[in-house]
């Protein structure tokens, strides 16, 4: 039995959390459950469940997610986990639906977030939801007229679909971590470098089995080993999955940013707030943190009502609805219950405005949990106005400061290390578990680096301790004059605040000494990820159509590190790691240039000579937006 602390990857619905975690209470529901076949415009009919109060106060919103994870079969004693929310519960008819393809409803699951809007006969999300709005507001009773809708990840991206054409009853949108581009980031891809275990491991979960969740059955604990094993990336569908997983094909059919991938971007059609959008999303999500800010981004190209709304949070993919959040990982968040908070003075405030009449609209644009100084953030605009671009500079002697490389002295053009596929960087510490269920996955992203500091094919750069507080505020990204000695590359930036040694005593017994595997258990010396991206050298001239670098030729790579808003203190220090494989959360590149990596041969894949430069020339830096 799942427990609800534990926010299921991939965003798997909190309605079916809740009443998992719970059938054991089910004489002490307040809700009555009623299951309907809602019609869609073509005739297929999308199973729905309605959790309604038994003691309604007064006419109901509806707030409604959509999920092809499953709905509750029996009415939970709460209808969804977020506590705050509850205590005016029974002003709401909270409804669960399936997505076409999914369980009992009918229709075929693609997968797909293409919406044409041109095509009056067409279906896809957002023509669903507006048809089961419709239904909902004409054959529910005692409702008020007013619906939201709300979700995470895959729930979360059929929430932000309905902007594209929303329902005239539609009056509250909440997406939460949603995808927007598979191709450019999230789920699938990093800028065109594949998520290997993540699209190998979500494709079976939602395309193996119509009636389940279906976990790839692996038989080898350790996935590293698992596909270093399975070999190049053909090998998959020829050794395992047999083409019967119809979104890998898709993905192998389309290695290139081509008319598929830009067509399932739908966020490219988003261009006005349509309807009032609480944005919400996590730094440390490990599945989709990047879409939301571009959701927002693309509604605040026209919102003359001031309705959409950033909020982000130092949280993994979904934490911010947890029962709790007090830390991630080991990295406490002070006296704070995030996910408490957010659901209290954020979430609950803006579907009580929207759809009840009740509270006050917000004034601020975006809200952060700002890690770190670990406090709330409010800001008319986002990135803040007083943010400057500064350059942290990378230098050939491994050192990491606010100043260019000077000419004066005799210090290497450049430092190198030599990356071999046939042993690549592992992403997080091994055995790795598989993604689905549980495991370490949702954590990797604040794991100390220092489990790979050591390796050969990783070279690290760090300053002296910081001598005041460092405020980031903004989006980070890195501008990297790198070479390799093959016609193709992957390089990976990693920009990390390393904890002094002094910052927090062991928690193991100093008699005894740590448990095996428990260095990690203290923040002494803890080196905590920041920023964390992947530039594959084969698009860095172009997505649609890739090219092979120059061997040994110095490269400019422009690398965006997403938005964060994050404090290094005072007697912290700045690092910066660079690697070229970061296995298996990203396929290996050959690290030669073939037509497509996803039809390479294991002869195609070679070690390579790679070179960083750190002159006055070639200055690799990070730009970080510093609010002083």
């Amino acid at each position: 039995m799942r427990r609800f602390s534990v926010v299921l990857a991939a965003g798997v619905s909190f309605l079916l959390v809740a009443s998992q975690t719970r059938n054991e209470n089910q004489e002490t529901s307040n809700y009555k459950l009623q299951e309907v076949m809602i019609p869609m415009r073509d005739g297929v009919r999308l199973q729905t469940v309605l959790m309604t109060p038994l003691k309604p106060a007064g006419r109901l919103a509806i707030l409604l997610e959509r999920t092809p994870y499953g709905v509750p079969d029996k009415p939970p004693p709460n209808p969804l986990p977020s506590r705050a929310v509850l205590a005016t519960s029974n002003q709401y008819v909270f409804v669960a639906q399936n997505l076409r393809g999914r369980f009992k409803s009918e229709g075929t699951f693609k997968l797909s977030s293409w919406v044409d809007l041109t095509d009056p006969n067409a279906v896809n999300e957002t023509t669903d939801a507006y048809d089961t709005i419709d239904w909902l507001v004409k054959n529910v009773r005692g409702n008020n007229g007013r619906v939201g809708i709300r979700g995470v990840s895959y729930d979360g991206l059929t929430a932000a679909m309905t902007l594209l054409h929303p329902h005239p009853a539609l009056k509250a949108i909440s997406e939460q971590a949603a995808p927007v581009d598979q191709w450019m980031n999230d789920d699938m891809h990093r800028y065109g470098a594949l998520r290997e275990s993540y699209a190998v491991e979500y494709s079976v979960l939602t395309q193996g089995d119509k009636n389940s969740n279906k976990h790839f059955e692996f038989d080898t604990y350790d996935t590293y080993q698992w596909y270093l094993n399975a070999g190049p990336l053909s090998a998959i569908n020829n050794k395992f999955l047999h083409g019967s997983i119809p979104f890998w094909n898709q993905i192998i059919e389309h290695p290139n940013y081509d008319e598929f991938w830009r067509r399932e971007a739908w966020v490219n059609q988003l261009h006005s707030s349509s309807v009032p959008n609480l944005n919400v999303a996590g730094f440390w999500d490990q599945e989709d943190p990047w879409g939301p800010w571009q959701i927002f981004r693309a509604a605040e190209q026209n919102d003359p009502e001031n309705d959409n709304f950033m909020v982000a949070g130092p949280w993994f993919h979904g934490q911010w609805q947890a029962a709790s959040a007090t830390q991630i990982g080991i990295i406490p968040f002070g006296s704070h219950d995030t996910a408490l908070e957010f659901q209290q003075n954020l979430q609950t405030p803006f579907f009580r405005y929207y759809l009840q009449g009740e509270g006050s609209k917000f004034t601020w644009k975006a809200t952060t949990f700002q890690t770190g100084s670990n406090t709330w953030r409010s800001y008319g605009s986002w990135p803040p106005p007083g943010s400057k671009s500064t350059g942290l500079y990378l230098h050939s002697d491994g050192t990491l400061d606010f100043n260019a490389p000077g000419s004066a002295g005799t210090a290497p053009e450049y430092v190198q290390y030599e990356s071999d596929p046939a042993k690549p960087v592992p992403y997080r510490r091994r055995p790795i578990s598989p993604t689905y269920p549980g495991g370490d996955w949702q954590t990797w992203e604040v794991a100390d680096q220092r489990f790979v500091e050591s390796r050969p094919d990783v070279v690290t750069f760090v300053s002296a301790p910081l001598d005041h507080d460092v405020n980031v505020s903004g989006p980070l990204s890195a501008v990297l004059y790198a070479s390799t000695s093959g016609t193709d590359s992957d390089f990976i930036v990693k920009l990390i605040d390393v904890y002094p040694e002094n910052a927090q005593k062991n928690n193991w017994n100093a008699e005894t000494g740590p448990k095996p595997g428990e260095y990690a258990q203290s923040l002494d010396g803890y080196e905590l990820p920041i920023a964390m991206e992947v530039r594959r050298g084969r698009f860095n001239e172009s997505y649609e159509t890739p090219q092979p670098l120059v061997a040994n030729e110095p490269t400019q790579f422009n690398i965006p590190l997403r938005d964060h808003d994050h404090v290094f203190l005072r007697g912290h220090r700045m690092m910066v790691q660079i690697q070229s494989t970061w296995f298996p959360v990203i396929d290996r590149n050959p690290q030669k240039f073939v037509p497509s990596i996803y039809q390479a041969s294991a002869e195609d894949f070679q070690v390579a000579t790679q070179r960083i430069y750190c002159s006055p020339k070639l200055p690799s830096h990070i730009v970080l937006p510093i609010v002083k």
